[in-house]
């Protein structure tokens, strides 16, 4: 099984930076007008999605603190927002005759379908609804993951290579110390462990089981295409 390596794009990072990066992923969750993103944007993403052999996926998030931190919606709302950011995204990749290939919740909406069910399966409905071939990005043995497959869709389950994890297999929280990892050799070391062992080391307790098919590199982690260069390459090395 080939393991795909993904990136949030389209959220405020230079051009240069987007096709630095596109030379090393293998899919990019294009922001798509909610927490960051644009026509613009989103058209030079999936143009240079094309020209890099990228898979291209939707990155719906909320407006407000960047799409991060606490945020408070109903499910009615969740639904209305992914169908008209990924339906935005969609609408422009079918002007470059390139395929929507996935979906992954932004931040915030991403942490909160996998604390609330009742969110989890608005999502997964209009996903359903709408967007039925399209693959679900979303957190490796977490709610989503397994609520996809109960509705038959089709799901990659997610790990962060420069996030810090609790030993429930959640993130730790962006404001906490210590939950963004930079370090190209502790990055190095955790992929070794999460592609040869399936586990990741948390900031607490003993070893998470992690068996993920993609893995994340966030734009704006300091030295991202640096880290993501060193990814594609253990990747393809591993």
């Amino acid at each position: 099984m080939k393991v795909d390596l993904n990136c949030d794009l389209g959220e405020g990072e230079s051009l240069a930076k987007t096709r630095a990066l596109m030379r090393s992923i293998t899919s990019a969750n294009v922001a798509c007008g909610g927490h960051a993103g644009n026509v613009n944007t989103m058209h030079a993403c999936v143009r240079l999605a094309k020209q890099f052999n990228v898979r291209v996926g939707a990155h719906p998030g909320v407006a407000s603190n960047f799409g991060r931190g606490s945020v408070s919606i109903t499910a009615p709302k969740l639904q209305l927002l992914v169908l008209q950011q990924a339906g935005a995204l969609a609408t422009i990749c079918a002007a470059h005759r390139v395929q929507l290939h996935h979906i992954k919740l932004h931040g915030a909406l991403y942490h909160l379908t996998e604390v609330d069910e009742d969110l989890a399966k608005a999502f997964l409905m209009i996903v359903r609804c709408w967007f039925p071939k399209t693959m679900i990005y979303a957190r490796a043995g977490g709610r989503v993951v397994t609520l996809a497959r109960k509705f038959r869709l089709k799901v990659w389950e997610e790990a962060f290579a420069d996030r810090a994890y609790h030993d429930d297999g959640s993130l730790v929280a962006r404001d906490e110390p210590g939950s963004l990892i930079s370090n190209p050799r502790e990055i190095a070391g955790r992929l070794e462990q999460l592609l040869k062992r399936g586990v990741v080391e948390p900031i607490d307790g003993e070893p998470v089981t992690i068996r993920a098919r993609t893995f994340c590199v966030h734009s704006d982690t300091p030295n991202s295409s640096k880290i993501a260069a060193l990814c594609r390459r253990f990747i393809r090395n591993g």
